[in-house]
């Protein structure tokens, strides 16, 4: 498996590099916007590792760039904590992921293994789970023809529970992508998150989509009409 990592911190750079390649992994390393566009044109990835801010070429204008080319190498993008916006605008880019710095390596190695498993199939740009709908763009959401309102917070849980595709997907990740990294609160608020988003996309339409999975998480299904 090769993995592309762009990000203008030497030292950032040498230890991936490093810690990816005792892990079996062919790696290429780039300092920049440029240089990494290059690398991506030029060869083959199974994953890209992305930083948001580089010099010169942008880790979003990178992103863009190969999604308009129709290059849909999965990219996990690198973020500063507090760069909320950008991580909005990365994933309505077509990143498939991020991580706030700094991360655990541990972390960045399971993300890397789960992009590896999903593949480089093409997502469109308005995500959909049966008759359900999410423009993350446009931030609408349907069911069928009928528009779901849903607050900011409901809208960021439901997104990323469609982008996940099915999987269970544990607390623990909705935690750390809905809320915040370094979330200290109460974690059961994504209880009743979930339960909120449930009662806007499935309960006025009969609907059982959004599931729990005792013990494990929760799952988005297609669940076809009554």
């Amino acid at each position: 498996m090769r993995v592309l990592v762009v990000d203008d911190d030497a030292r950032l750079r040498r230890a991936l590099k490093r810690g990816l390649e005792l892990e079996g992994f062919a790696v290429d390393v780039a300092a920049d916007g440029d240089e990494g566009a290059w690398f991506a044109a030029e060869n083959a990835y199974d994953v890209v590792v992305l930083d948001v801010m580089l010099p010169g070429r942008s880790g979003l204008d990178l992103c863009a760039s190969l999604r308009e080319a129709d290059d849909w190498t999965p990219v996990l993008m690198l973020t500063a904590r507090s760069d909320h916006d950008d991580v909005a605008r990365a994933l309505d880019l077509g990143a498939d992921d991020y991580l706030a710095k700094p991360f655990s390596y541990v972390v960045l190695l399971a993300r890397i293994r789960a992009l590896l498993r999903r593949g480089g199939q093409r997502r469109p740009a308005v995500l959909t789970v049966g008759d359900l709908s999410l423009d993350p763009a446009r931030h609408v959401v349907r069911r069928g023809g009928d528009v779901v309102e849903l607050t900011p917070r409901q809208f960021s849980l439901l997104e990323y529970l469609m982008r996940r595709g099915g999987e269970v997907v544990p607390k623990s990740d909705i935690l750390e992508h809905v809320w915040d990294f370094d979330f200290e609160g109460d974690p059961n608020i994504v209880e009743v998150y979930v339960l909120q988003v449930r009662r806007r996309i499935d309960q006025p339409f009969g609907r059982q989509s959004l599931r729990t999975v005792r013990g494990a998480g929760y799952q988005l299904v297609d669940e076809a009409a009554p």
